[in-house]
């Protein structure tokens, strides 16, 4: 996928408009991960490298279109003024003279941060006249905001509409790590595929399923697949609408030559609670009255041994209840397999992404994608917005 980048530009003297990620997590107003900043970082310094000024926007939470302080970017402008060692100036509003006239007196080297574009209901709708409003305080506008490429919104696809427009750094490596895994992945490929339902998954893992060697079920969704299987799955999560579709996967995976790897044991309670008490079941088979909660040791091994002779790996979702520790070693098993393993891997957003900085591994990994919605969709097959705008 041929995309424009940021160094496609000379930004010399220019007002640069970044769309960027901000949307970190807050407790009383302090941030308590600051990695969705850090991950902006090198497309920022290079533009200010290139002596040209930034005026930076993003989107924090959801504020419905309406001016709510708890909202306000204020305390990203202080972490990144941090972050980049100087000053930055915190706009009170996105749009509106007061606005324009910040932007229009910027000189290199100086940098702007917008108030929250979703302040205003015109910015999720894509509103032509407020993108206009947006554009108008740059001259060239670089969209590096991956986790929100899958909207059209104003500041991720409106914009691009009425400047010069490029992918800043982390975009670019985004794009080029999921075109790789899609279009000319290495084989033996292994697709590690959790989380909770079938229904939020099952596009995932058909668009994986005609590319990949080795297609890894697990999570909630899993039981689903085994009862299809006429395997007993207890009390465990079972989605009734999706039994046939399942039916469908497995029966083309067999005919496709893909092997898929369903747990064989598990981990189970008698309640959903971070309380319960743990008990092994040694076994595909859940007994009646209990939830499976996490894929057993057997399932691990089977699972990791495939993950070692891989070429490539794309894991998304966990293998069980990871944020209940006495549930969690299935899922830190496989992380660490993954970690290890030789090859491209590639962890696509949400809660793998936390699973990986959780124990520990995340920069053993090749690809740790920053956007959750973005990078199922990416996978999926599907066009995101905010990148086809971009393109060449």
């Amino acid at each position: 996928m041929a995309l424009k980048t940021v160094k496609d530009f000379d930004l010399k003297g220019k007002r640069v408009l970044v769309r960027v990620d901000f949307n970190v997590p807050l407790k009383d107003g302090v941030i308590t991960d600051d990695t969705r900043i850090r991950a902006a970082l090198p497309t920022l310094n290079y533009i200010l490298e290139q002596d040209a000024a930034l005026v930076i926007m993003s989107h924090l939470g959801r504020p419905k279109g309406e001016k709510k302080p708890e909202f306000s970017l204020a305390p990203v402008s202080k972490r990144l003024e941090e972050l980049l060692g100087k000053k930055v100036i915190m706009a009170s509003d996105c749009i509106g003279p007061e606005v324009e006239k910040l932007a229009s007196e910027l000189k290199p080297g100086e940098v702007l941060l917008l108030e929250n574009v979703r302040y205003y209901k015109e910015e999720t709708k894509n509103d032509p006249d407020f993108a206009k409003k947006l554009a108008s305080l740059g001259d060239v506008y670089v969209n590096d905001a991956f986790g929100t490429a899958h909207r059209a919104h104003a500041s991720t696809e409106g914009v691009a509409h009425h400047l010069p427009a490029a992918a800043g750094f982390l975009i670019e490596k985004e794009v080029s790590f999921f075109s790789k895994v899609l279009e000319a992945p290495e084989k033996p490929f292994v697709a590690v595929i959790g989380g909770a339902k079938v229904s939020t998954k099952i596009a995932v893992l058909e668009s994986l399923l005609s590319r990949c060697t080795c297609m890894v079920i697990g999570g909630g969704m899993a039981y689903t697949f085994l009862k299809v299987q006429g395997h007993t799955i207890g009390n465990s999560l079972l989605e009734e609408d999706f039994l046939d579709t399942a039916s469908s996967f497995l029966k083309k995976a067999e005919e496709l030559g893909v092997e898929v790897i369903l747990p064989v044991d598990h981990v189970v309670a008698s309640e959903f609670s971070e309380n319960a008490a743990p008990e092994y079941v040694d076994s595909a088979d859940i007994p009646e009255g209990k939830i499976g909660l996490d894929v057993g040791k057997k399932t691990v091994e089977k699972v990791c041994a495939r993950i070692s002779e891989a070429k490539t790996v794309v894991w998304n979702g966990p293998m069980g209840v990871f944020e209940f520790p006495a549930f969690a070693e299935g899922t830190k098993k496989v992380a660490e397999a993954i970690a290890n393993c030789p090859g491209t891997t590639v962890v696509g957003g949400g809660d793998s992404v936390a699973a990986a900085n959780a124990f520990g591994v995340a920069d053993k990994m090749s690809h740790v994608s920053t956007g959750g919605g973005a990078s199922l969709e990416f996978l999926e097959g599907k066009a995101l917005p905010g990148i086809e705008v971009l393109k060449n």
